[in-house]
């Protein structure tokens, strides 16, 4: 995992993400998803100009909040939930109950962290996989859940 490997990983890092974003905007359980690659991203036509594609880190709003949020993280299988992000594995976490448990609702909604909101490093394996286990863990959210917000 050196400087020679980089550019090839990144590359693979913003095509997986890429996916994954266009997936979950598609997403019924999704409100709002964070990525520069998407043309509804307020960032986009600067990214468009500035890089060479949307990088591996995208965030999400899952329906139904906090509760949606750790059901959604409950079911995924090859992604895996953890506060370390941008390995070369999959990894997601949900600030309201991770990096930033310790604030209030009201100190999150500041920082526009939403009680629904995952954050997720999108790794380099093969992109069918992680698309899978995004669509299996959201279509796993209880229906009552994904209501709720």
């Amino acid at each position: 995992r050196g400087i020679k490997s980089l550019a090839v990983r990144m590359d693979r890092h913003g095509a997986n993400a890429q996916a994954v974003a266009e997936l979950l905007a598609s997403h019924p359980a999704v409100t709002n998803v964070y990525c520069p690659g998407l043309p509804s991203h307020r960032g986009y036509a600067v990214a468009k100009k500035q890089s060479r594609g949307p990088g591996g880190m995208i965030a999400f709003d899952v329906a139904g909040g906090y509760r949606a949020a750790q059901a959604f993280l409950d079911g995924l299988e090859l992604v895996i939930r953890a506060v370390s992000l941008g390995d070369c594995e999959s990894l997601a976490q949900h600030p309201a109950s991770m990096t930033h448990s310790t604030y209030t609702p009201e100190e999150r909604a500041r920082h526009g962290i939403s009680d629904g909101l995952v954050r997720m490093s999108v790794g380099l394996e093969d992109v069918d996989d992680i698309l899978r286990d995004v669509q299996n863990a959201l279509d796993r959210i209880p229906r009552t859940l994904s209501l709720a917000g």
